[in-house]
């Protein structure tokens, strides 16, 4: 086992596609980005193409593509779209924008 630091929160998020679409292609850009610039060595991102394993898809309800969900930390949130409105993936993924202050 390793250790965990633990002031820092670990990120475990899935991102839902629909194949190899622009709108999938740009929601997979858009969270890989986020996630570099704001959750670095935080998170694991698991992208999932719901054609390729549609199995995987129903544990979570689904309904469209591409959804990101965030597994942890709780509580659990969906996100719907190409991830481009940065502020509100920020928002709902309780982190500030680094143009906020407190």
């Amino acid at each position: 086992m390793r250790p965990r630091k633990p002031n820092h929160k670990e990120y475990v998020l899935r991102l839902y596609i629909a194949g190899t679409t622009p709108r999938s292609s740009r929601a997979v850009a858009n969270i890989k980005e986020i996630c570099e610039n704001r959750l670095k060595n935080r998170y694991d991102l698991e992208v999932i193409d719901i054609y390729q394993q549609p199995v995987l898809m129903q544990g979570e309800q689904i309904i469209a593509a591409p959804t990101l969900v965030k597994k942890l930390p709780l509580p659990l949130r969906r996100f719907i779209g190409d991830m481009s409105d940065t502020k509100r993936i920020l928002v709902g993924l309780d982190l500030r924008p680094k143009d906020q202050d407190g």
